[in-house]
């Protein structure tokens, strides 16, 4: 959390004190203006990757109800401008939380550590490199839906694993690891889309 997380600012409407990063004032309850806030902070959590989906969903809902602009549809243009700003605030947090490789890479970008999924990055795990590619020659070698469901069952079973790895090096605050295990889970994720893709395209078998 930084330090300007804890500063106070006074109310556009009541003028009383609102600590940053509210969404109301605690004196007149008008909706104040949102500010930068890290995706963990925007849903009430404690940074970490370990989240529980059902509690995060629980949450995402909760203050969507409180900010949806349909509940200030009768306030003035700048309570429901600041009410649409909220609710996109709001849906990019949750987007980013409930993707594993998002989430991570929220952790690592906020402790300073590039993680390398960026399109122009060039990969330079070979062990990766190779991995990939076995992949994809498994997949082009698999002629009906039944053997990409084959293919994709042993990819589901490798995203597992790595997400599992991926809580284990943050949890040792292994950064470099967990930036590693970010570009593989990456890779696996686009296979997942390739094959669903390729068994599009075949007939039953």
């Amino acid at each position: 959390m930084n330090a300007s997380d804890n500063a106070v600012s006074r109310c556009w409407s009541c003028h009383g004190p609102v600590n940053r990063g509210a969404a109301f004032c605690p004196t007149c309850s008008a909706i104040q203006p949102p500010h930068a806030c890290d995706p963990f902070r925007t849903l009430g959590l404690a940074p970490g990757f370990d989240i529980d989906s059902a509690d995060l969903e629980q949450r995402y809902f909760a203050r969507q109800r409180e900010l949806h602009p349909d509940r200030f549809a009768a306030n003035s243009p700048r309570e429901r401008e600041y009410a649409s700003r909220h609710t996109a605030n709001l849906n990019d947090a949750f987007a980013m939380l409930r993707t594993p490789v998002k989430r991570a890479e929220a952790l690592l970008a906020a402790a300073g550590h590039a993680t390398g999924t960026g399109e122009t990055d060039t990969v330079a795990d070979e062990e990766l490199l190779v991995e990939a590619m076995e992949m994809r020659e498994g997949l082009a070698e698999a002629r009906s839906r039944s053997a990409v469901d084959a293919v994709v069952a042993a990819q589901e079973a490798k995203t597992d694993a790595c997400i599992a790895a991926l809580s284990r090096a943050f949890a040792a605050e292994d950064r470099a690891a967990a930036a590693r295990l970010v570009l593989r889970l990456t890779y696996l994720q686009k296979f997942a889309t390739e094959a669903r893709e390729r068994r599009g395209r075949l007939t039953a078998a």
